[in-house]
C-alpha cells in the first residue's frame, strides 16, 4: 500500500493515477473538508479528465483520510512556497508531513518526496527529521525524491506520458521506486541523485522563466519604439534554433513564478540573470497597468470603474489561481488607492475579489475597457460579444481588428 501525504494540485492526480493503475492507494490529507469532499465522490478542483480518472481509482478502492497509514511506502506531496523576503524555501510543509510519517511508519519503509524542492533541501530539513526519530537513512527508511512535472489544464496526459525524474540515495530503491511510477508512467524514468533531482526540476522551471522575461523584455522594447513584439518573435521562431515564448501579464501558478526564487535565495552572488529575469517578470502586472491608463488616456477615457479584467486564473481553462497575474496587477493597484477594476472569471464561482462578476454578459454590460488577462476558450469563443468594445488583449487570445497588444 502507499499513502500519498497531501491531496491538492499534485498529490490528488498521482494517487487516482496510480489507483486506477492497479496500486492499492490511501490519500492523506489534514483538510477535513477536503477529505469529506472526496469521500462523498466529488473532486476537489477542475481538470480536464479528473473525473473520469477519479471514478477510475474509486472503483479500484482508493481511500481518503486525515490519518497517516502504517505502510511501506509514503509519498509526500505538499506546497512548498518561498519566502518573499529571503527567497528561500520554505519547507514547513514538507517538515510537518515527514515528522507525521515518522510516528507512524515501520522500519524498512521508503519516504518519496514529490513535492518541488530547492537543491540541498532534503540534506538540510529531511534527513535531520528522520534521524532525530531514531531512523539510520539507507537501513531503516529509503529516501527519494521524485519530483512531479505536470501543469494545470493538462495533468492527466502528462502524468501518464511526461518523463520522470526518480532521485535516491541507493539505485536499487531508486529502481524500485520508478517500477512504481511505471505502473502508470509510460515516459521515460531516469534514476539519479537526490540532489540533482532536485536541481534538474527546479531548473526546468527556472529556464522557463528566463525565457519569458526575455519575451517580456522585447514586448518593452518594442512597446518603447511602436513595433509588433509577437511579429518579431514569429519571424524569430522560424529559426531553428531559436524558441521564444509569448509575453504575458506576468507569470503566476506554483511553479515558474516560484521555483526559480529557489536558486535565488541559495545561490545569492551566482544567480544574477534568474534575479533579473524574476524581476521583469513580477513587473508585468505593473507594466499591464501602465497600459490600461494609456490606452484609456488615448481614448478620452476617464472612469476606471469601466474597465474589467477578464480571467482571474493564473493561466487558460483552469480554476488554479495561486500567484495569478490579475491578483497581482489588483494589489499592485490598491497601492494607488484606486477603486479595484471590475473582475470575471468562468473558472472562479467564488468571490475572491471586490467587483468580481460570475456571467460574462453581466461583466461585459458595465464595461468599455476589457483587458484579457487569460485566454480561456470562453472568451475566444464569445469574440463577438466584444464588438464595440475597447479591447487589451495581454494573451494574444483575440481575433478582432483594431484591439490593442502588450
Amino acid at each position: 500500500m502507499v499513502n500519498v501525504i497531501g491531496l491538492g494540485y499534485i498529490g490528488l492526480p498521482t494517487a487516482l493515477m496510480m489507483a486506477s493503475h492497479g496500486v492499492e492507494i490511501v490519500g492523506t490529507d489534514y483538510n477535513a473538508e477536503l477529505v469529506a469532499t472526496l469521500n462523498a465522490g466529488h473532486t476537489t478542483f477542475k481538470e480536464a479528465g479528473l473525473d473520469e480518472l477519479f471514478r477510475a481509482a474509486l472503483d479500484s478502492g482508493i481511500k481518503f483520510t486525515t490519518e497517516y497509514q502504517v505502510t511501506d511506502t509514503y509519498i509526500v506531496s505538499v506546497p512548498t512556497p518561498y519566502d518573499k523576503f529571503s527567497k528561500k524555501i520554505d519547507a514547513c510543509y514538507v517538515n510537518a508531513a515527514v515528522k507525521d510519517v515518522m510516528k507512524v511508519c515501520p522500519k524498512g519503509a521508503t519516504v518519496v518526496i514529490e513535492s518541488t524542492v530547492s537543491p540541498g533541501t532534503i540534506d538540510r530539513f529531511v534527513r535531520p527529521i528522520i534521524e532525530e526519530n531514531g531512523f539510520v537513512i539507507g537501513k531503516d527508511i529509503n529516501l527519494v525524491h521524485a519530483p512531479e512535472r505536470i501543469i494545470p489544464g493538462n495533468m492527466v496526459y502528462e502524468l501518464l506520458h511526461n518523463n520522470r525524474t526518480i532521485g535516491a540515495d541507493d539505485p536499487a530503491i531508486g529502481e524500485k521506486v520508478k517500477k512504481l511510477y511505471a505502473s502508470f508512467c509510460a515516459g521515460e524514468i531516469v534514476v539519479t541523485d537526490i540532489k540533482t533531482a532536485e536541481m534538474t526540476k527546479v531548473v526546468e522551471n527556472t529556464f522557463r522563466a528566463v525565457n519569458i522575461a526575455f519575451a517580456n523584455e522585447l514586448a518593452k522594447i518594442c512597446r518603447h519604439d511602436g513595433m509588433d513584439v509577437y511579429e518579431i518573435i514569429k519571424i524569430c521562431n522560424m529559426h531553428p534554433r531559436v524558441n521564444i515564448l509569448q509575453p504575458g501579464p506576468g507569470v503566476g501558478g506554483h511553479c515558474i513564478s516560484v521555483d526559480p526564487w529557489f536558486l535565488v535565495g541559495d545561490y545569492p552572488a551566482l544567480t544574477k540573470v534568474i534575479w533579473e529575469s524574476m524581476k521583469v517578470n513580477d513587473s508585468m502586472p505593473e507594466f499591464v497597468l501602465e497600459r490600461i491608463h494609456d490606452i484609456m488616456k488615448e481614448k478620452g477615457m476617464t472612469d476606471l470603474t469601466r474597465v474589467g479584467l477578464y480571467g482571474l486564473t493564473y493561466k487558460e481553462n483552469v480554476d488554479d489561481y495561486r500567484e495569478s497575474p490579475t491578483l497581482q496587477l489588483l494589489e499592485c493597484q490598491e497601492k494607488h488607492l484606486a477603486e479595484p477594476l471590475k473582475v470575471y472569471d468562468p473558472f472562479i464561482k467564488k468571490d475572491l475579489v471586490k467587483n468580481q462578476y460570475h456571467d460574462l454578459d453581466k461583466f461585459l454590460a458595465d464595461v468599455d475597457l476589457v483587458v484579457i488577462m487569460v485566454g480561456h476558450n470562453e472568451i475566444k469563443e464569445n469574440m463577438d460579444k466584444l464588438v464595440g468594445k475597447v479591447v487589451l488583449d495581454t494573451r494574444k487570445a483575440c481575433s478582432l481588428p483594431g484591439i490593442y497588444r502588450l
